[in-house]
């Protein structure tokens, strides 16, 4: 299974779609979208493209390929305009690993879930990067759209125990077995 994991669209037509295009050609098996799917937010500038209700659309058309969480924001109305769930949090196996997948503003690597998992992939920070601590693998996908800190446009993907963070043109940033 490969799994493709993004983060931070916040509305974005533009860069869903760019993003669309990374997860087939990855071959993705399932496009994990770490929240802050259609809105801004108030700290945030408003992304190229900004079309909430396009992005609905074009993730609609994905719903059998795709896994969203909920970001802080994200709200209860956005499932008005999703045919799809919102979750919280998960948990994903690979390679007889367990990564636990979650938006980032609750749990990151500042402050990690009290259960012990092989990696904590989340978002929020728009800041793409993967680290080793512990023992543990913290990763973050970065943001497609709304990118901070000098970081490029990135995503991650995992696929047999290999974490790999790559720009959203494909070239891989960093790498890191968990």
């Amino acid at each position: 299974m490969k799994y493709v994991i993004a983060s931070d669209l916040h509305g974005s037509a533009f860069y869903a779609k760019a993003l669309k295009e990374a997860f087939e050609r990855e071959g993705g098996d399932l496009l994990i979208l770490l929240g802050d799917i259609y809105y801004h937010g108030p700290r945030n500038p408003l992304p190229e493209g900004y079309d909430p209700k396009g992005v609905a659309e074009m993730l609609n058309g994905m719903k059998e390929k795709l896994v969203v969480l909920k970001g802080n924001c994200d709200a209860d109305v956005d499932t008005l305009i999703s045919e799809f769930d919102f979750v919280e949090d998960m948990a994903i196996a690979s390679a007889n690993r367990c990564a636990f997948l979650t938006h980032g503003h609750v749990y990151n690597k500042d402050c990690p879930p009290k259960t012990r998992f092989s990696a904590v992939i989340y978002g929020h920070f728009h800041t793409g990067f993967i680290e080793r601590e512990n023992g543990v693998v913290f990763a973050n996908p970065g943001s497609v759209s709304l990118p901070k800190n000098g970081t490029p446009r990135s995503y991650l993907t995992l696929e047999e125990g290999v974490l790999a963070l790559k720009t959203l043109e494909g070239k891989e940033i960093a790498r890191e077995t968990l």
